[in-house]
This record gives structure tokens, sequence and C-alpha cells, in this order.
């Protein structure tokens, strides 16, 4: 059951059964003069991106799958996957990795004090001061750049300077001499997580090519780094993705959020699960170690169906999305959803309706060029169609015309916006069935959602849509709500430091009233 949705949006988006009422539906047919060429084109456009419309029931199939992934994930690697209790197969690694985060509880409003915060995920970096009391939080920050030379030098010299900025930030925020303080890391690249404050780097992304970093602890080099400075002295308690971030500055304005999910330049989801339920944790007996017998779970789910089973709902558009990325067969899932994708998808999509005289009157050479049509040209077209009264597509006219097409007709704006409906509502549909295959696996009767990413916070349609996906799709039984994350990456990382802190002088605690005892 959806509980709410709060985002003020008309719902103009696409039938999944008639994709053609998408021109009556909004008044648009009566602008184009040709009828005959209209209704031509209308009907061969709709034949050919009907591979794009996803029904319920394929939805319904592609939250199977995603369970199967999962649970595949969720198995020690053991090269033995049980398929039933009368057969098994050899098993190939599993696609979606399903990564322990280590993370156990979330804010519960009795963590204070101060906190530092790294956030390291890119070009810029943050070093942020949280003040926490309660239900609180006093926030202070400041940006730094990661020069070319250093992303592309030695590890040494990056966490050599990730301290000096440290350094800066807290002699100017007078914590040099002060006690030392909690500090939240976020480290946003692919890592092997053995512990709530140990991270292996698996591979550099985002332009980083530091040598002697990678299948080494980010954590101890951070350390390092610090120690050889002399002047700083800090307690790294946790190191995380912002995915899981995004979870737990959720968590800290409403406690019933125990789902973490970004869906912007990539998508990912996290979730807290039983640890029970993770067979791959049974060696580290962590049921029994006094903490809360449940975990964040780190899905990776952007690497959903590279091991073919989404096959289902790939279209050739996606096939040649992915074959002309820098990495082909990985991520489809991703490249069905996140932002880095959804515009080069639209092109594609477009460019194959010109090249068949459908669009442009046959002329494609202004959109044939990679990535000529970014993922915010899909906002401002789904913008201009909902805040276009007169339906002059003047925004979307002047979008094609900056992009090289001449001439634009209305038809020609029908039709892209058509598209651009099209690609925007699978992707939330798929993302919503992601999101509800994590609500349905949980089965807590009211969970909150936290969700961040260019594409939730900008794209005019997708937020409602995500909602009333999930809500068709959802167990019946079950209640959800979607909450926009506020920095996820800066205070999550300080919040999770913080319920370190706390549960750690609570067992503390324990510990010390179970020896008074004896």
């Amino acid at each position: 059951m959806l509980l709410k949705v709060d985002n003020g949006f008309e719902n103009l988006h696409v039938s999944e059964k008639q994709p053609i009422d998408f021109f009556d539906r909004n008044g648009l047919a009566n602008s184009v003069t040709n009828q005959t060429q209209r209704i031509y084109c209308e009907f061969q456009i709709q034949d050919i991106c009907e591979c794009l419309v996803l029904t319920n029931e394929k939805l319904r199939k592609v939250m199977d799958e995603l369970l199967k992934s999962m649970e595949k994930g969720l198995r020690k690697e053991t090269g033995m996957l049980f398929v039933d209790y009368n057969s098994m197969i050899i098993a190939s690694t599993a696609a979606i990795k399903m990564l322990p985060s280590y993370v156990r509880a979330v804010p519960n409003g009795t963590e204070h004090g101060d906190f530092l915060a790294l956030d390291l995920g890119g070009t810029n970096f943050r070093v942020l001061l949280i003040k926490l009391s309660g239900h609180k939080a006093d926030m202070s920050g400041k940006i730094f750049r990661v020069p070319d030379h250093i992303m592309k030098g030695t590890g040494t010299a990056l966490f050599d300077h990730i301290a000096e900025c440290l350094a800066r930030f807290m002699e100017e925020n007078g914590l040099i001499h002060a006690e030392k303080l909690p500090l939240g890391f976020t480290f946003s690249f692919p890592c092997k997580q053995e512990g709530l404050t140990c991270a292996k780097l698996i591979n550099w992304t985002k332009g980083f090519k530091a040598s002697g970093v990678e299948d080494k602890d980010v954590v101890t080099m951070l350390r390092e780094a610090c120690q050889r400075r002399k002047d700083i002295d800090i307690d790294v308690v946790a190191v995380l993705n912002d995915t899981v971030g995004t979870l737990m500055a959720c968590a800290f304005k409403e406690n019933s959020c125990q789902v973490g999910v970004i869906v912007g330049t990539g998508t990912n989801a996290c979730y807290m699960e039983q640890i029970s339920k993770c067979p791959k944790l049974d060696d580290e007996h962590l049921e029994s170690d006094g903490f809360p017998a449940e975990m964040i779970i780190n899905t990776e789910w952007g690497a959903f169906g590279d091991d073919g089973v989404l096959e289902f709902v790939r279209t050739r558009f996606d096939q040649e999305v992915d074959s002309n990325s820098i990495n082909p067969g990985k991520q489809l899932f991703e490249k069905m959803i996140s932002g880095m994708y959804m515009g080069e998808l639209v092109r594609v999509v477009l460019e194959y309706l010109a090249r068949n005289n459908l669009l442009f009157d046959g002329h494609y050479d202004a959109i044939s060029q990679r990535h000529s049509f970014p993922t915010k040209y899909v906002s401002e077209i789904e913008s201009d169609l909902q805040e276009d009264e007169d339906r002059s597509f003047q925004k979307t006219m002047q979008i094609l015309e900056d992009i090289g097409i001449e001439q634009v007709s209305i038809a020609d704006c029908i039709n892209v916006a058509y598209v651009c409906s099209l690609v925007s509502t699978r992707a939330a549909y798929l993302c919503a069935a992601g999101i509800a295959t994590l609500l349905n696996r949980m089965k807590k009767p009211h969970v909150t959602v936290g969700v961040d990413g260019s594409v939730y916070r900008f794209h005019p349609t997708f937020p409602k849509l995500l909602d009333e996906k999930i809500d068709t799709l959802l167990d019946d039984s079950l209640e959800f709500q979607l909450m926009l994350s506020e920095d996820g990456s800066g205070r999550g990382a300080a919040l999770v430091a913080a319920v370190a802190s706390r549960m750690n002088r609570e067992r503390a605690a324990l510990t010390a009233a179970a020896h008074r005892k004896n």
C-alpha cells in the first residue's frame, strides 16, 4: 500500500498497454496537419518502440529473477549452488555481489557528540564536522579538489593529500588539540568490505588511477597518512559507500528507513537484512556478538542481468548502448535506469526512427554522434510536455535545434517527447521492481525508502512513476513511503560513525556489568 506521494507531478507517462494513447490523451494529435502521414508514423513508431513498454507481468518476472540473483549473491562462494532438494549445478560468480556493510543498526536518537566525515567519490572530496544532539544535527564542511596528477599518481600521495586537507579543516575548526573524534569515511569505489573499518579497493573508477591502492585496505592507508603528519589524531570507526549513507541519512529523520536507493549517474540499493539469511556471514558468528542480528547489505544491483537473466526485457537499443559503452556486458540493469545512459538510450532510439524516415524527415546526422543527447534533455523535454499548456513545444524545439536538427516540426516534438516518456517510464518501473523486491523480501509492515540521485531529484515524472509502480507490485499487506535523502555521502558517514560509537559504548557497558557480576 502506498502511504504518501508528495511530489506534485502530473502523471503524463505512457500507458503500458497502449503507448499510442499518449498522443490523444495529451491533446497533441490535432496540431499535426498531415493526418495520413501522422497516423502512419504513429503506428510505425508504436510498433518499433513497443519493446520498451513493460507490463506488470514482465515486471513481476524481473522481480523473480532479481530475488534469485540476490539469494545467489548472499550464499557462500563455494562453487556449488543448490537449485532444489534433488539437483545442484556448478555456480558461477553471482552477478549481484550482495556485499556486507557491517553496519548493524540505524540511528535511534540517542547519538550525541561531535563526529568527522570524509567523503571521497570523485574529483572533489569533502571534510565535514557534524554535531549531534538527539534528532538535531549541525553540520559544517569544506570541499577540496583532488588534482589530476594526484588522482593518477601514487596511493601514498593521494592519501597524504587527503590527510593534509583533513588537517587544514581541523585546524580551521579548532580541532587539532581537541579530543580524538570518531570519523566516518565514505569511499564510493568498488570495495571488498571485510569489517566496519576494513575495505579493500577492488578497482578504481571515475578517472582515478592512483597506484598501489588496489587490493589494499583504504582505512589503513588513511590512518597511516594521518600518522605520518603527526599533527592530527583521528579514530576511523567506519568506512561505507554512498548508498549505505543514503539509508542512514534518512533513518536519522525517520527510524523506519530500512532501504537506501541511489538513482543518479549510476544506480544501487542497500537494505537491512537478517544475518541468519546471509550464509556468506556464517563463519563470522555475528549473531552472538552482542550487536543486533541484522546488517545493511549493499546489493550492487547495477550488475543485475550481467549473467543473462534480463535478456527478456533488453532491446536492440539497450544492446547498442551497451556495446558502445566502456564496459560492454557489465552493469546491464544500471544501463536501463541511470542518468549516465538514459539520454544516450533516447538518442539511439531517435536515430533509429530517423534512419527509417519516421522522424526529422529522415535526417539523422545531428543525432548520430554518441552522447550528443544528454539525460538533462530528457528531463527538460518531459517538463516541457507538462508545463506547455498550448502545446507549442518551444523548449523541445529549442533543444532539437541546439543539437543541429533543422526545420523541427510539431510532429517531431510529439514523437521525441513520446520516446523520452517511454524510456523514462521504463527506467522508473525497473527501479520500482527492484525496490518492491527488497520490500517483499524484508516483509516488514512499514518501511521508509531513502532515495537520492540526480534522476530522482530532477526528473519531473520519475518520483511519481516510481511511487505508483512500487504500490502496484508490493504485497498487499505491506506499506512504504519514499523519502528524499539529504547528503547521504556526508551526513550519512558521520551517522554511521555515531551509531558505531554508540554501539561500542553499549557493548562496553554490558561487558563491564557482566564482569562486576562475576
